[in-house]
């Protein structure tokens, strides 16, 4: 029920700061905006509440939020990296890749940071997860295979990731 409750709050907060609870003009409240919002966080929060993270008062800690507040300009100078590799790729005359899939350990053990680790992985060109499981091991199709070593290519791919994962999840 805790969850269920942290997660409306979640959701209601996100679609205040998204949609704007206030009118412009006159100054007041948009109760209908609101109450919409209400209705689809009490609906998010209904179907996917058993799903959300246990212990979810994690999450209201000042330091995880810090931490995830870090993360987002180094996920994205890691994407813009990745994406000048894949730019030199293609546009290089001889097409130097050497696509493969690798395997690679996560050091996390939460569900919800494993999946973003994934999604991370996939979102960075240059680099897919293929196949997660519950024991932290990821399959990653690499464009470019430069070890086929777990340690190595975990190092690579996922390690700026993990670092702050961890931090924000575990």
């Amino acid at each position: 029920m805790k969850n269920r409750l942290i997660l409306f709050l979640l959701a209601l907060l996100a679609w205040a700061l998204l949609a704007g609870i206030r009118r412009y003009p006159p100054p007041g409240w948009d109760w209908p905006a609101l109450l919409a919002g209400a209705a689809a966080a009490a609906l998010t929060a209904a179907l996917f509440g058993a799903e959300f993270p246990g212990r979810s008062v994690k999450f209201l800690q000042p330091a995880r939020w810090f931490w995830a507040l870090i993360f987002v300009p180094v996920f994205a100078w890691s994407c813009f990296q990745a994406s000048l590799q894949v730019v030199y790729l293609v546009l290089h005359p001889g097409l130097p890749v050497k696509p493969g899939i690798v395997k690679i350990r996560s050091r996390l053990r939460g569900r919800t940071a494993l999946a973003l680790l994934a999604n991370c992985i996939t979102l960075t060109p240059g680099t897919m997860t293929v196949e997660a499981t519950e024991a932290g091991e990821l399959y990653v199709h690499w464009i470019t295979v430069k070890t086929v070593d777990e340690e190595a290519a975990g190092r690579i791919i996922a390690g700026r990731f993990e670092r702050y994962l961890k931090k924000i999840f575990e």
